[in-house]
């Protein structure tokens, strides 16, 4: 008599999130995402940045944000304090720095940026420092009042975040909430190993998210890198607010390829390995499962943040049209101190990115089909309670006033 239930546990956890359909609109409507970038992506608190990029004073980092069609500098001043500013010049409006990619680095002596046009200086803390032929100004000009145009910029636990709010409607710490308590206190600075990628994919930003946010695709889509390694059934789901979380589980009589048990045994980079947990905050894994293997956390509206025993990583999905993503993934080990470890640790990096090559083969298929109007609802089974989780928030937002 209980079978039923414990197929469709979530459901009865979550009753208020419902098991109907969903429908396929927010995936391909271009009206829906114009309104999704005013009613969510220009409100929330969004991901930029790790602390270590910009360690020191008068580091810089200047991210592209295709969807508010602007870029963002972020520099660390001499007050050890990390400010955003619009990559605008007060000037004529060009950009201060040229981005030469989606990500763009750099470091200042003096903790200043310098607009190649004509040379305006701006410190860290956005102020118009020197403007050649200053004297030529009208008098009507005042420079105190043309400095670098801010942005909202605050940190948690080492990520950067912005709000291109005028006024954001909460502070980042209040946003985040219990997902910030959740995963906080975990030791992401002792990982310096960053191996990093990044793609455009021709799919709603949702579409991208959403593969990455459950675990019933693992036995088909990665048949390949973890045969039988990974449980489909979620543990310990949580919702946090905006925010949601799990535990992704091993199989524990799962046998690794040969060559992944070598690597295994000389480093646990990879997460096909069995699990410790000094490093866990007590939330995660609370019962201290055997097969837990990493914690899957998404952190609304667009990135995902995965924490392990020596291992995480994130994956984010930044909305370039209603049919194109920015995905970037970027994964976390300590430094290899011998040559066997670093060959362990390159196993395993080339391990996860084909895993994430096979997850984003499938994101403009899905696009593709969706666009076609065959259908217009998505059916979710139980253990794909997050996604269910995300679009419940999601309409909320579209419907605020």
């Amino acid at each position: 008599m209980n079978a039923p239930n414990e197929r469709l546990r979530w459901a009865a956890k979550y009753p208020e999130l419902g098991m109907e359909p969903i429908p396929v609109e927010p995936c391909i409507s271009p009206e829906y995402f114009e309104r999704e970038k005013e009613q969510v992506f220009m409100k929330t608190w969004l991901k930029v940045a790790r602390i270590e990029e910009i360690a020191n004073p008068g580091d810089y980092k200047v991210k592209k944000i295709h969807f508010a069609k602007t870029s963002v500098i972020l520099i660390h001043g001499k007050d050890g304090k990390i400010r955003g500013f619009h990559n605008t010049c007060s000037h004529r409006g060009n950009k201060v720095i040229v981005e030469q990619g989606e990500e763009t680095f750099g470091r200042s002596k003096a903790a200043v940026v310098t607009c190649r046009f004509h040379g305006w200086v701006y410190d860290a803390q956005g102020q118009l420092a020197h403007v050649p032929e200053e004297d030529r100004f009208s008098p009507c000009w005042e420079k105190e009042s043309s400095g670098l145009t801010p942005v909202h910029t605050d940190v948690w636990e080492g990520f950067v975040f912005i709000n291109l709010a005028k006024t954001p409607a909460q502070s980042l710490s209040d946003y985040l909430g219990g997902i910030g308590t959740h995963l906080a206190a975990y030791p992401y600075n002792a990982m310096k190993r960053c191996f990093s990628y990044h793609t455009t994919l021709d799919c709603n930003w949702k579409i991208a998210l959403d593969a990455f946010s459950e675990a019933y695709h693992v036995s088909t889509i990665h048949a390949g890198s973890f045969p039988n390694v990974f449980s489909t059934g979620l543990a310990d789901v949580e919702l946090f607010g905006d925010h949601r979380t799990t535990g992704i589980c091993l199989t524990l009589n799962a046998e690794p390829t040969p060559v992944a048990r070598i690597a295994n045994d000389i480093t646990g980079a990879s997460l096909v390995a069995k699990r410790g947990t000094s490093m866990l905050p007590p939330s995660v894994n609370p019962g201290r499962r055997e097969d837990f293997s990493f914690e899957l956390s998404v952190v609304f509206p667009n990135i995902l943040i995965h924490i392990s025993e020596g291992i995480w990583f994130t994956h984010q999905f930044w909305p370039v049209a209603h049919n194109k993503t920015l995905w970037e993934g970027k994964y976390y080990v300590p430094e290899p101190k011998t040559n066997s470890e670093r060959w362990a640790v390159e196993f395993a990096q080339v391990l996860q990115r084909n895993a994430w090559l096979e997850d984003t083969a499938t994101m403009e298929d899905t696009h593709a089909a969706l666009e076609s109007g065959a259908k217009s609802h998505m059916v979710l089974q139980d253990e794909e309670i997050l996604l269910r989780h995300g679009y419940k928030v999601l309409e909320r937002y579209m419907s605020a006033k």
